[in-house]
């Protein structure tokens, strides 16, 4: 071998080195600074309201299924503990990370890396026990999923224990990022939804019920496929030649590129359920639901017409809250009540192209093919960029 491919050779695998290294700690800035996002928001949305008692404030956070239920004193307990123990994970994982820590404050490593497994495990039981025992759960597919997402973290937690107690620090290492991805799929469920839904330029395959091939696949795909991640990044690193870390140095760069996407999203999101939480404004969700169970839907209807012109600064009528009781309704198989709902919401904002995609899907749901495909065109004449309102009429004028 002559010596100038000799002398390529090692600048090759030296650039591969360095664009590998660089890859991973970019990976590892954006997914800190999301997880911290993630943990503020967690910290001002569920500090004040579980130590004040305030349980019912949960509701306002409409990404949840079930978070406060009345009179059900466990089961808000351990939701209360499920979310706070997140916020544990997001802050302590990161900081097992950051190599400067190990390297010079190895005591700290060491007690954090308990704390982390310790809250892991905790994490896993609660969920464990919202999912099977008080029934928090949208589908049997996300239940099985979160099932073996809580297996695999007690698992990998107690695998790179043993490592650690035999001082296989490699193998420890390795047991603790996979056991640090599995903890952290809370965070991973809500950035891969929210970079889906931005890339795809609406909620392509997910359904009003939290459901949908998309959602059936990341329930199972937000701690899986990190997992492949890290294993296809840990082969790279250790493969003598420059092709595979250089391929896998450009693979994370936009994967990470998508995860900020994702992250962006999510945190507007969450800070203005943070907002929604301090308005001081009533919901009228929780009004408007209340007379339809007690009263049916008309009574609700003129409720609402009536709070709105008597108490305007009373109740919050953004257009946001008919379109969240509207899918709740969806939800329930209440299309003819979601259907009239989504109508006051029309009517209340007749410029904007999400109360059309919304009345389109009740019609849709209810059978109504004429009025579903009216409304989804009347939401892409507003929006000529809503590609839910174009599949949707792809599959109800289709044969």
């Amino acid at each position: 071998m002559s010596t100038a491919v000799l002398t390529n050779r090692v600048e090759l695998n030296s650039v591969a080195d360095t664009a590998l290294k660089a890859a991973a700690g970019f990976w590892f800035v954006v997914a800190v600074i999301g997880q911290w996002a993630f943990l503020s928001y967690l910290l001002a949305f569920y500090g004040p309201s579980t130590f004040t008692g305030n349980f019912q404030a949960w509701t306002k956070n409409t990404f949840l299924n079930m978070s406060y239920v009345p009179g059900d004193t466990a089961g808000n307990l351990a939701f209360a503990a499920h979310a706070l123990l997140a916020a544990v994970i997001a802050f302590g994982g990161a900081i097992q990370l950051i190599p400067q820590i190990r390297a010079r404050a190895l005591s700290v490593h060491r007690w954090n890396g308990r704390v982390f497994f310790v809250t892991a495990l905790g994490l896993s039981v609660s969920g464990l026990y919202m999912e099977w025992v008080r029934g928090d759960r949208f589908n049997m597919v996300g239940a099985v999923a979160i099932s073996l997402n809580a297996v695999l973290i007690i698992l990998f937690c107690i695998l790179a224990w043993r490592a650690a107690r035999a001082h296989d620090i490699s193998t420890h290492r390795r047991w603790a990022l996979r056991a640090y991805l599995v903890a952290n799929a809370q965070w991973f469920t809500r950035v891969g939804v929210f970079a889906w839904i931005i890339v795809n330029r609406g909620p392509v395959g997910i359904g009003p019920n939290f459901d949908g091939p998309f959602i059936f696949f990341w329930d199972f795909g937000c701690y899986l496929v990190p997992l492949a991640v890290l294993e296809l990044y840990l082969r790279a690193k250790e493969s003598p030649r420059p092709r595979p870390r250089l391929a896998m140095a450009g693979g994370l760069v936009v994967l990470t590129l998508l995860m900020g996407v994702g992250i962006f999203a999510f945190t507007m999101l969450s800070w203005k359920l943070v907002a929604r939480l301090y308005d001081p404004r009533k919901s009228i969700v929780d009004t408007l639901s209340a007379t339809i169970a007690s009263s049916g839907i008309d009574q609700a209807a003129r409720q609402y017409h009536d709070l709105k012109t008597g108490e305007p600064s009373t109740y919050n009528f953004d257009e946001g809250e008919l379109d969240r009781l509207g899918y709740q309704l969806i939800r329930t198989k209440q299309f003819k009540d979601a259907i009239r709902i989504f109508q006051l919401n029309v009517e209340a904002y007749p410029q904007s192209s999400n109360v059309y995609d919304s009345l389109g899907e009740a019609y849709m749901d209810d059978g109504n093919k004429p009025q579903a495909i009216a409304n989804y065109q009347r939401s892409l004449q507003l929006n000529p960029k809503n590609r839910n309102a174009v599949q949707m009429l792809q599959k109800l004028n289709g044969p």
